[in-house]
């Protein structure tokens, strides 16, 4: 028995390990993705803003 529960804690260890990283991996392409969009739009307003 103590088996079996040493067993199922690893697992849930592992899959919120797991989880973990795989939400903080898809967070920082969310960031990534937000600064380009900022990144583009100043660029945008700075061409604007050279040809007047």
């Amino acid at each position: 028995m103590k088996k079996l529960i040493l067993s199922l804690s690893m697992i849930v260890i592992t899959l919120v390990g797991i989880t973990g990283c795989n939400t903080i991996s898809g967070m920082g392409r969310d960031v990534s993705t937000v600064g380009s969009d900022v990144a583009a739009g100043a660029n945008a307003v700075g061409r604007s803003m050279s040809n007047h």
